[in-house]
């Protein structure tokens, strides 16, 4: 494990598309959480004391925390290696130079700020409590302080002029865009008022943003994620190359090697309890993934990259001859422009990537008849 994801659960405000496990803050949570975010992560760095590549704060709103409550989160076992990645997750609202100062102190040096657009009758549609004018300045200064940008839009919104949005990035100069469409999950706001997105919109919103910061140099190397050369979010990467990671936090889940010496089993899938249960004691659940498991997994987290999977390497580490079982599906997927085949390299072609879904399908479907 040389991968953490800490989960913050905490929100100034809930946006009405939100599914994540996030609360408002109230009394003396923030104290508690932190209290026993310490005593989880030192269980686990007993376990895995390895100095990390790659850290991620995410939420929540982890910049949404109080000086005091952010030195305190940031006082972890573990060291990151000189030149690792720390990504802190951050609404425009709460930065500010003394802030951008702090987390330069704490060891951040990389921010992904949830802009979603720069329209202000869309932020406000979204429940979002920024502002456009917020959002440049907290880029700017971001920029400015020497951190890694990455800004969050939300594609083919009703209303939402998408070139403009996409431009306005564009012209800001950050190095990385994580751009998604907007996906209403049960039990949100949007699900309650029967919001229904418009699958056409956001179709043509994805290919409008494919082609607009690849202009301007931000190739898209993941389904929804956009780059500048040596800009893509190494944590992330980890979770679509299935590598192993570490979670703590109420929710947060872990992808850990086994403890076992079972050779059925690839890894361990960690799953912590929400907020109540956790701050509680309550334990994760542990859950064996065999290699079967995994190479499921690592067909479709793979197949969400441009880079795609490598066969040969996923066989070696499943133990699974997959390569002649998956040669129908393969040529006929190559067939119709959705994949590129490269022995022993698996790529999607654009098209692929907007169709990721039903191609992983299909691919799993051969190994099932194979």
């Amino acid at each position: 494990m040389r991968s953490l994801y800490v989960h913050v659960p905490f929100c100034p405000t809930i946006c009405p598309y939100c599914d994540f496990h996030v609360v408002r803050r109230h009394g003396d949570v923030v104290d508690r959480y932190l209290k026993r975010l310490a005593q989880e992560a030192e269980m686990l760095y007993r376990r895995f004391p390895r100095p990390l590549e790659t850290l991620y704060f995410g939420g929540g709103t982890p910049s949404f925390l109080r000086e005091a409550e952010l030195i305190r989160l940031f006082t972890l076992p573990w060291r990151v290696v000189p030149g690792g990645e720390v990504t802190l997750e951050a609404n425009p609202g709460t930065l500010n130079p003394a802030r951008l100062e702090l987390l330069k102190t704490l060891g951040v040096t990389r921010l992904s700020i949830g802009v979603q657009s720069f329209d202000d009758r869309v932020l406000k549609a979204l429940g979002r409590a920024h502002r456009a004018r917020g959002a440049y300045r907290a880029i700017e200064e971001a920029q400015r302080a020497g951190f890694r940008v990455s800004i969050d839009l939300i594609l083919g919104l009703p209303g939402q002029d998408v070139r403009r949005d996409l431009l306005e990035a564009t012209a800001l100069g950050v190095g990385h865009v994580s751009a998604y469409t907007l996906i209403v999950e049960p039990g949100t706001r949007y699900a309650l008022e029967g919001l229904h997105p418009d699958p056409e919109a956001e179709g043509h919103a994805l290919e409008l943003a494919e082609e607009i910061l690849g202009e301007a140099g931000l190739v898209r190397y993941e389904v929804s994620n956009f780059a500048r050369p040596g800009e893509a979010a190494r944590h992330n990467l980890v979770y679509w190359r299935m590598g192993f990671w570490g979670g703590l936090g109420p929710a947060a889940t872990g992808h850990l090697p086994p403890t076992s010496e079972d050779p059925g089993l690839y890894a361990q899938r960690w799953r912590n309890p929400p907020l109540p249960r956790w701050l509680a004691g309550e334990s994760a659940d542990l859950e064996p993934v065999t290699r079967g498991e995994h190479l499921r997994e690592a067909i479709m987290m793979g197949l969400r990259t441009r880079e795609g999977v490598d066969l040969g390497a996923l066989e070696a580490r499943s133990g699974q001859t997959i390569r002649e079982r998956l040669a129908g599906a393969i040529a006929a997927l190559e067939q119709r422009g959705l994949v590129i085949y490269d022995p022993p390299r698996l790529r999607p072609t654009s098209r692929g990537l907007n169709l990721a879904h039903a191609v992983v399908l299909e691919l799993w479907e051969a190994l099932e008849d194979g």
